[in-house]
Parts: structure tokens; C-alpha cells; sequence
């Protein structure tokens, strides 16, 4: 197939009649489908509802231990949740701290706890001149978002097949006004993108301008495999530790995703120095998160091995909505010379790059007959996409003929603002 850069004017005016007739096809149906977040979809949700049978007057609500879970106390979370949430993520139980429903709720304590008293000791960030963030990108636009909301200056790194640009990274971590940076190693939101060991070696052995340098490490997606050959993330932790940066990393996961969105367990995880240091701030902000919700998750899934074996019935729901989707963008923009894509081994998107000066144009097309995606721009730092390029696509909500509409809507509405672009600049 040409690619459209190939075609004549006269071609791509021709072209441009076919894909504009299509759109207003498209556009006459009164469309309403949501593409924005990636949300499970409702037979998703139906997969756990056995899990709130489990905690009742019957079986009572102790742990193991025989702990009473309907009282104060156990503030780091019940035993059986640490263990599971240690398998996870590849540490030592008693460095783990089980949260509420929310890890970004998580990431948002530890970034306000760094800014406003300081870390381990360290100066408060909010006594610095200036406190700047590595922010990979395309990225989780929440992530970029908590920084922003503390005055933190924002720095976009690109991202690369293998993660974050590390020659990027290591030059940039040299500034001690740098404190950290936003990682989400493994099928990384939204370019499905896992890191590689070297990357992960780097960003442990690095050196960094600030002592109290932060790698903010989101493995929201560790145990989100859409094939039955799932990427390899390398244990950060212990990378950390041989490197001597144990108190450089800091953990987090949920089962959001798993479970259920809002109603699941999230934990936290780092060295004894930071658990310690986490643990005295959380002395002073509550009494203890949701025990009953920690029992009914330990219960339910038995442990990492369990939440891994249920995680595979959400795979077969949504596995054919990503096939739809990667089907789609290869048959109508395959080979056209204006789209590039990954197919991702996992993780909740799919992540397009269109010709430059092209992804807000995409959008508005889509919106205007009836289809909202995420905000072109919203994966880079400040909702700004220097290329205007980047745009997610979140297959797991809508239903499967829905994604296939969706999608091919998607393809024609791409193609037409490329066309467009192409034909103005001839």
C-alpha cells in the first residue's frame, strides 16, 4: 500500500471525499460511546461480587492471627494482605504498608508528606527554591497531575521502547532540584511499554543531584497479562538495594483493577527506613484503613497466586476488545505512513501516534460524532503534547461491538485529519 505522503494532490483530494462521506455516516447515527478512561467494564465487575459473600456474621471477622479486624489497631494493614501485596511486589512483608481503595491516594500522601515535612530526615521540599519532577512521556496523567498540584515544575522525558530515556534521565537527576520521577514500569500507561533491565539497573545506580531522589515506582499493571507470554519486570528493590539506593524507591499497586475500582486494596511498599518514616506520618493521619476490606480481599483470593489466577478471567473479557482495536488500526491505517502503534503483552491501552499537528484534530472529529477518548495531550506534562501526536485509546469499558465502532470511527476520523494536514501543506 502507498503511503498517503506518496499520493498526488488530486489522490488525496480524492481520498479526503471518501473518508469525509464516511464521517458523516458516522456522525448521523447518534453515537454516544465513552473511549476517555480505562475503566473494567460491567462483566468485569461482575467476576468479584462472590468476594463480598466472604466476611459475614458466619465466618466471622479475625485474621489468621485471629486479629479483630472491626477494631482499631493493625495500621500498616492485616498480615495476609502484606504477605499477598509482598509476593507482588517483590519485597520483604514487614516492608509493606496496606492502604485503602486507592494507591494514587498513596502516592499523593507520600508526595505531600516529601513536600511539606520532608523524607527520612531530609529537608521539606516546600523550603527549596524550586523542586522539579522527571515526568516519562507519554505518561499516567494523575501522576503528572499530584506534582502539579504542590507547585512542582514538571520535566517530559521521552519514552522509548526499552522506558524512559535514561541518557535523558541521568543527565537531568544531576540537578539536585530534581527529586524524583513517575514510573509505570511494566505495560506503562499508555504505550504498554515494560522496562527493561538495563533501564531499571540505571535508574537504581544512577547518581543523583538530590539526596533524597524518588522513584516513584506505579507497577499498576504487574499482573495485567493479556498474553499467555507476559513481559519480565526485574525486582526493583532489590536492584536498589545492591546498588546501596534501598530508601530510593518507593512501591505501589492495587487491585483496582482486580477487584474492584474504588472498592479494592492498595498498598505501598519501600525500605525500613522509609516504612518507618511513612508509619510515624500515618500515626498522626488515621487510626487505620479498611480491615474488613483487606479481609474480604485475603479471603476471596488466598493469596498473589490467586489474585494472578483471577486476573486471566479478565484477560478473556477484554483480550478480543484489544483485538478489535489492533485489527482495526492495521487494516485501515496499516501502511499509510501516518500512524505508528505498539501491541501491548498487557496492561488497560493502546497508545497511537499520528502525523504531527494531527491528535487534537482526531479528537474533536471523534467528540463531534459521538465519541469521547481522552484529551489529546493528556499524557505529557501540563496536558501538552508538543507534537500534538499522542493519543490513548481505552478499550475495557465499552462493550465489544461498541469498540469495533469505536475504533473503526477512530481509524476514518485519524485519517481524515492526516489528509487534511497533508492536502494544506502541499
Amino acid at each position: 500500500m502507498s503511503t498517503l505522503q506518496s499520493l498526488s494532490e488530486e489522490q488525496l483530494s480524492a481520498r479526503l471525499g471518501v473518508l469525509e462521506a464516511a464521517y458523516e455516516d458516522y456522525k448521523s447515527r447518534g453515537l454516544k460511546l465513552d473511549m476517555s478512561r480505562g475503566k473494567p467494564g460491567p462483566e468485569q465487575l461482575e467476576l468479584s461480587m462472590k468476594l463480598l459473600d466472604t466476611v459475614d456474621s458466619q465466618t466471622g471477622a479475625k485474621t489468621l492471627k485471629g486479629e479483630e479486624t472491626r477494631n482499631y489497631g493493625m495500621l500498616d494493614g492485616i498480615p495476609e494482605m502484606k504477605d499477598m501485596f509482598a509476593d507482588v511486589l517483590g519485597v520483604e512483608s514487614a516492608n509493606v504498608i496496606v492502604g485503602g481503595n486507592s494507591s494514587l491516594n498513596l502516592m499523593f500522601d507520600y508526595i505531600s508528606q516529601a513536600y511539606s515535612h520532608g523524607v527520612c530526615g531530609h529537608p521539606a521540599w516546600c523550603r527549596e527554591e524550586k523542586v522539579k519532577f522527571l515526568c516519562p512521556a507519554p505518561g499516567y496523567d494523575r501522576h503528572f497531575a499530584v506534582t502539579e498540584y504542590f507547585g512542582i515544575e514538571l520535566i517530559a522525558v521521552d519514552m522509548t521502547e526499552n522506558g524512559p530515556d535514561m541518557d535523558q534521565v541521568e543527565r537531568l537527576a544531576a540537578d539536585p532540584q530534581v527529586k524524583g520521577i513517575w514510573c509505570v514500569p511494566m505495560y506503562s500507561n499508555p504505550d504498554g511499554i515494560t522496562y527493561s533491565d538495563e533501564t531499571v539497573r540505571r535508574l537504581c545506580g544512577m547518581k543523583t543531584g538530590a539526596p533524597d531522589f524518588r522513584i516513584m515506582w506505579d507497577n499498576a499493571y504487574g499482573l495485567h497479562h493479556l498474553t499467555d507470554t507476559p513481559d519480565q519486570l526485574l525486582n526493583v528493590y532489590e536492584t536498589a538495594k545492591a546498588c546501596g539506593n534501598e530508601d530510593r524507591v518507593m512501591l505501589f499497586a492495587s487491585t483496582s483493577k482486580i477487584s474492584f475500582p474504588g472498592a479494592g486494596v492498595a498498598a505501598m511498599a519501600g525500605s525500613p527506613a522509609n516504612i518507618a518514616d511513612v508509619k510515624n506520618r500515618l500515626s498522626f493521619e488515621t487510626i487505620g484503613y479498611d480491615k474488613l476490606n483487606m479481609l474480604r480481599h485475603a479471603r476471596y483470593f488466598g493469596n498473589a497466586d490467586g489474585l494472578r489466577e483471577h486476573y486471566k478471567q479478565h484477560a478473556a473479557v477484554i483480550r478480543p476488545k484489544f483485538k478489535a482495536v489492533l485489527e482495526s488500526l492495521e487494516m485501515h491505517l496499516g501502511g499509510k505512513g501516518i500512524a505508528r502503534w505498539k501491541t501491548p503483552n498487557g496492561g488497560y491501552f493502546v497508545s497511537v501516534f499520528l502525523l504531527d499537528g494531527c491528535a487534537k484534530e482526531t479528537v474533536r472529529l471523534l467528540k463531534e460524532a459521538g465519541v469521547v477518548m481522552t484529551g489529546a495531550g493528556a499524557t505529557y506534562p501540563y496536558g501538552k503534547d508538543p507534537r500534538d501526536s499522542n493519543i490513548r485509546i481505552a478499550p475495557t469499558y465499552p462493550s465489544l461491538d461498541e469498540v469495533r465502532t469505536a475504533i473503526d470511527m477512530f481509524c476514518v476520523c485519524a485519517e481524515l485529519a492526516c489528509v487534511r494536514k497533508l492536502l494544506a501543506g502541499r
